[in-house]
C-alpha cells in the first residue's frame, strides 16, 4: 500500500489496463470487471479472460458481453482496504458513460467503514491509469483523497486517448458508439480514428486505408504531446507487430517529451477488447503532472 501519512489508498479497476509490476509497486488495489464468453463468466486479469480470448471468441462470432463490479464486490475492496490500515479511498474508474463500474462505487462508498473519494474518469484505458497512478503520487506524498481525486481527475482531462478500429462493428454491438454512429452509414468505406471526449467515443477522422489510418495515429499523438512531458501508451488487440511498430516511431520522435521514460506497449485487455474487436490500435499520451 501506499506510504503516505493519510494512508490514503488508491483503488481502480482492471480498464485502467495498469501493468502488473506497476500496480505492484504503487500499492494500488485493482478491482475487476469481468468478460462473459458464450455462457461462461470470467474476471478480468491474470488467471481470467485474456485478450486472446476475447480476439478469438469475437472471430468465431462466440457471444461476448462484458459487466461491472457489483457494488457488494467494491464494498468488500474497501472494507478490506480499512482493514489493512487505510483511513481514506480514492476511487479511480471507466467513464462513467462507458461502463456502470463509477457508479458501483458510489453506492459502496456510502457504507465504506472510511471516506471513500469516487472519481469519474471520464476516460477509458490506460488514461484512466495514469489518472490513478497521479492518484498515487499524491497519496504517496502524504495528500489527503480529496487531493489526490483533484490530481486524477486533472491527469485524466489533460489526456488525449486516440484510437483506431478495423470496424465500427463492435462498437455498436456493445452500444458503446456514442456520437460516432454517424460513421456507421459509410463505415464500409472509411477506416475510422475515433477519439474519447468527455467520457463517449466520438469520430475525428475518416481514412480510406488503414496504413494511412495508422500513420494518422501517429501524427494525431505527436500532436497530442505538443511540447510537454509525457507519457505515452500502445495498446492493440490481435495487432502486435502494427503496434510494435507504431510504438517504435513514436519512442523516436517523442523522445525529448518522453525524458528516458519508456512509451508502453501492450495487448488491450478483455474488457475493452470485447468492445473494440481485432485489429484495434490505440495511442493515449498523458502529460505529466508539473
Amino acid at each position: 500500500m501506499p506510504t503516505g501519512t493519510g494512508r490514503t489508498v488508491v483503488v481502480t479497476d482492471s480498464t485502467a489496463s495498469l501493468p502488473a509490476e506497476v500496480v505492484a509497486e504503487r500499492g494500488i488495489v485493482v478491482v475487476p470487471l469481468q468478460v462473459v464468453i458464450g455462457a461462461e463468466v470470467h474476471d478480468e486479469g491474470e488467471g481470467g479472460a485474456t485478450p486472446e480470448m476475447v480476439a478469438a471468441a469475437l472471430k468465431s462470432f462466440t457471444p461476448v458481453s462484458t459487466s461491472r463490479p457489483s457494488p457488494g464486490v467494491m464494498a468488500e475492496v474497501y472494507e478490506r482496504a480499512a482493514a489493512e490500515g487505510a483511513t481514506e479511498i480514492v476511487s479511480v474508474h471507466i467513464s462513467g458513460d462507458m461502463s456502470g463500474t463509477f457508479e458501483s462505487a458510489q453506492l459502496a462508498a456510502r457504507s465504506a467503514p472510511v471516506p471513500v473519494v469516487t472519481v469519474d474518469s471520464r476516460q477509458v484505458g490506460v488514461a484512466t491509469g495514469y489518472a490513478a497512478l497521479a492518484a498515487a503520487d499524491v497519496a504517496d506524498a502524504g495528500g489527503s483523497a480529496s487531493d489526490a481525486a483533484d490530481a486524477a481527475r486533472a491527469r485524466a482531462e489533460a489526456s488525449s486517448s486516440l484510437f483506431y478500429v478495423d470496424t465500427l462493428e463492435y462498437l455498436r454491438r456493445g452500444g458503446r458508439i456514442g456520437a460516432a454512429a454517424a460513421l456507421l452509414g459509410g463505415a464500409l468505406a472509411v477506416k475510422p480514428l475515433l477519439t474519447i471526449a468527455d467520457g463517449r467515443v466520438e469520430s475525428l477522422e475518416r481514412v480510406r486505408t488503414s496504413s494511412r489510418a495508422i500513420s494518422r495515429l501517429e501524427e494525431l499523438a505527436v500532436e497530442a504531446a505538443g511540447e510537454r512531458p509525457v507519457d505515452v501508451c500502445v495498446a492493440h488487440l490481435a495487432s502486435a507487430d502494427r503496434a510494435a511498430a507504431l510504438t517504435g516511431r513514436l519512442a523516436e520522435r517523442l523522445a525529448d517529451r518522453l525524458e528516458g521514460r519508456d512509451v508502453w506497449c501492450g495487448e488491450l485487455g478483455a474488457v475493452l477488447g470485447a468492445h473494440v474487436g481485432p485489429g484495434m490500435l490505440a495511442v493515449c499520451v498523458a502529460p505529466r503532472p508539473s
